[in-house]
């Protein structure tokens, strides 16, 4: 591995501590329970991208590694007295291992940790293998269910295809039926949707919100400036075009699906906090933890170059709390800090934050360098704040009697 230049060279961790700043625990964890995948998406950052240390790695998480997790976790709760913890269950393709032992998964996570904190347990997944027993068992089991799925069926089905090169929207389709009934709708997390700009926008959004989930979440691709974005039709702002797009289509919806990263946008030019790792300043209290037990980093970090998700740590050995001041889990949780000069002379950059931070590496430089998309935001949070502002001017206008400029 060859670490990347900043946070590992050049982020004062000492200095950070000295001068009174403390991490935020650890609110998240994403559980590798299975390192295999029935499908081979074109864009997957998993398997498609420079990191493969998938290979090396146990295709299920053996019991006594997620025996481990459960104790570290629950240390963690309790040292930090934590009240909510999310854990994702989270592949390749965790329906691999069945929603029996899913939900088994579930129970023993839940048993580890005090009666204080509320664990609630979430899975991601390409939706292929859900069928009604299956929903039924995580329904017991309470665990909630998120589907990846890209739009109308032809654009998803050129992207999301399974190793013979079929698509997959058809089977996704009938398990988001299954998941909109009032049995199983407590139980539906919403949809993931990875943006492609050579598609519609607007009739993305349509057609997810015809799936009825309680949210949408859209993905800009991983992508960086050693592998820049596809832009089919040359245009240096494709993606935040797009973006625009799909907003319009859901900012004038008389009865919309909460859109996270939208939502986030909206809420940080009124001067509110992010939900999204997308945008905003927000720390990021997220872990990620192997099949082999390794405590990571964001996955989403396995796009830019191989080892950039290690800190060396285990949950064999060590606790999550050593994770919190490894230079790159810090660099995700010391807000402006963490901005390129560059970042810091725009005026945007309390609401872009700088992009995804997997999105600003660049060798040489590594992580503190302005987003690969950074024409795209800045596109997309300038339309998105005109129409915000134009609201708000209509909306004292109308308060207040007043006609405005």
């Amino acid at each position: 591995m060859m670490p990347a230049a900043w946070p590992y060279l050049g982020l004062d961790v000492a200095a950070l501590l000295a001068g009174g700043w403390r991490p935020t625990p650890i609110h998240e964890v994403i559980l590798k329970v299975h390192q295999r995948c029935n499908l081979a998406c074109t864009y997957c950052y998993v398997y498609q991208h420079p990191d493969q240390s998938w290979r090396e790695r146990p295709a299920v998480m053996p019991p006594e590694v997620f025996t481990a997790v459960t104790h570290r976790l629950g240390r963690h709760v309790r040292g930090h007295d934590l009240r909510r913890v999310r854990v994702v269950l989270h592949g390749g393709e965790p329906m691999l291992l069945g929603a029996g032992r899913l939900g088994r998964l579930a129970a023993g996570l839940r048993a580890a940790v005090p009666e204080t904190c509320t664990v609630r347990v979430g899975m991601q997944t390409n939706g292929v293998l859900l069928d009604e027993p299956a929903l039924r068992e995580l329904r017991r089991h309470d665990i909630t269910v998120a589907v990846s799925v890209d739009g109308v069926a032809a654009d998803h089905d050129r992207y999301r295809v399974t190793h013979a090169g079929r698509g997959t929207f058809t089977a996704v389709s009938r398990a988001l039926e299954l998941l909109a009934r009032p049995a199983y709708r407590e139980g539906f997390g919403g949809l993931l949707c990875t943006v492609a700009p050579d598609t519609d926008p607007a009739g993305c959004y349509r057609r997810l919100r015809d799936f009825q989930p309680p949210a949408i979440d859209f993905l800009i691709p991983h992508a960086n400036w050693t592998a820049p974005p596809p832009r089919p039709d040359g245009d240096p702002t494709s993606y935040g075009r797009w973006l625009i797009g799909a907003f319009d289509a859901w900012y004038d919806d008389p009865d919309p699906v909460p859109v996270r990263l939208f939502e986030s946008v909206v809420d940080l030019i009124l001067g509110g906090a992010s939900r999204s790792e997308q945008v905003g300043l927000s720390p990021a209290p997220i872990l990620v933890v192997e099949s082999d037990g390794a405590i990571e980093q964001i996955d989403a970090l396995k796009s830019t170059y191989p080892g950039a998700c290690a800190t060396g740590l285990n949950v064999d050995r060590d606790d999550l709390d050593a994770a919190l001041t490894h230079p790159g889990v810090m660099a995700r949780q010391i807000g402006t800090a963490a901005l390129a000069e560059a970042c810091l002379d725009c005026p945007l950059h309390r609401v872009c934050g700088g992009g995804h931070y997997a999105h600003r590496y660049r060798p040489g430089t590594g992580f503190r360098n302005p987003s690969v998309y950074c024409a795209d935001l800045r596109l997309f949070i300038e339309h998105v704040r005109g129409r915000v502002r134009a609201d708000t001017r209509d909306l004292v206008g109308a308060t207040t009697g007043m006609v405005t400029a």
